[in-house]
């Protein structure tokens, strides 16, 4: 007997390609009208003006093409230190975060040259112009270790908060020094300079200033008084140690998941964001300042004598330690020639002719 089929191959064919055109329908339909989710982890205090930029910032990416951003933003730490919040980008479970330099280090150590160098620089125009021309070269590092630079900031200067006055170098070397954990090279480096660095996770601060364990904090005074770090520690002295660094970054792959329309809008929203953060975020510090002089925070003025003793110190003692273990040579040597060049067209400048 003759066998029948039920359907044509030529149909079998055709119901074959209709059922894949549409599958990548309801998939494309799908991704146009469904928000992808981004986790974002930061140390940001909540409410403070990076934690408000970023909110702004969630929003835009909300309204993107394509069915925009989700972004769900973890601040506060609540993610653990930026040693961990780097771990969880690295497997996937944070897609992007607002991080120090001390953050970034862990990704490209050459971001290091920007705040790990106290007393580099001295003033904030000279920190602007060195970062920069260091930006493009930083950004194509990172970018190489799977992650997109999407805008880079600074919150002021790093300041010593401490339990009892500090006004000399010989002073901090008898103090216990809280530093980020995760980072050996730097507790080397200050053990071998005379120092006795203390390494804990941000969210120990107050417990290690309220035990006896660290007598001194250096933060940014935003930082401290969102931390209420002067509680613990009312003295401050009024040192520009080094610029507070930092960049939102997002993994590679997840960056480059989305459209090409979405990225375009994502990347100009954090830019708008990144801007609003440096310019607020400077007057809140020195708005810091003023909150905790309020509530019994002293703060010690610096010299131009005792200023050139902690130029010393560190040239002589931190400086030469730090090139080609936290910062790389090239790096450091490019930061100096920089600055070097800064100074001499500035110099110039201000000479008749």
């Amino acid at each position: 007997m003759k066998t029948t089929h039920s359907m044509p191959n030529v149909s079998i064919r055709a119901l074959c390609l209709g059922l894949i055109l549409a599958l990548l329908t309801v998939d494309d339909t799908r991704a146009a009208g469904r928000a992808v989710r981004m986790n974002l982890g930061t140390l940001a205090p909540r409410r403070s003006s990076y934690h408000k930029a970023l909110m702004s910032m969630a929003q835009e990416w909300r309204d993107a093409p394509d069915g925009g951003v989700r972004l769900v933003i973890y601040p506060d730490g609540t993610q653990g230190g930026e040693a961990d919040m780097v771990r969880l980008m690295r497997i996937g479970s944070l897609q992007a975060g607002l991080f120090t330099a001390v953050g970034l280090a862990d990704i490209e150590p050459a971001v290091s040259g920007l705040q790990n160098l106290p007393l580099m620089f001295r003033d904030l125009a000279e920190f602007e112009y060195v970062n920069e021309q260091l930006q493009p070269t930083l950004a194509k590092r990172m970018e190489e270790k799977g992650f997109v630079v999407l805008f880079w900031v600074d919150a002021g200067w790093v300041r010593f908060f401490s339990k009892r006055p500090i006004h000399h170098p010989a002073d901090l070397k008898t103090r216990k020094i809280f530093t980020w954990a995760g980072d050996p090279e730097q507790v080397k480096i200050m053990r071998a300079a005379g120092y006795h660095p203390v390494p804990l996770e941000t969210a120990d601060i107050l417990t290690g200033l309220a035990t006896g364990l660290i007598d001194v904090v250096p933060a940014p005074p935003i930082f401290a008084l969102a931390g209420q770090m002067d509680k613990r520690a009312p003295h401050m002295l009024d040192l520009n140690w080094a610029p507070l660094v930092g960049a939102l970054v997002a993994r590679k792959d997840a960056w480059e998941k989305l459209s090409v329309s979405t990225r375009v809008v994502l990347l100009a929203s954090a830019q708008r964001a990144g801007l609003e953060i440096r310019a607020r975020s400077r007057k809140e510090s020195d708005d810091a300042v003023e909150a905790m002089k309020k509530r019994g925070l002293t703060v010690h003025p610096v010299t131009p004598d005792i200023l050139q003793e902690w130029r010393n110190t560190v040239e002589t003692e931190i400086h030469p330690r730090m090139r080609g273990t936290i910062v790389p040579s090239d790096i450091f040597d490019e930061v100096v020639r920089l600055l070097h060049d800064y100074r001499n067209n500035k110099e110039n400048a201000g000479k008749p002719n």
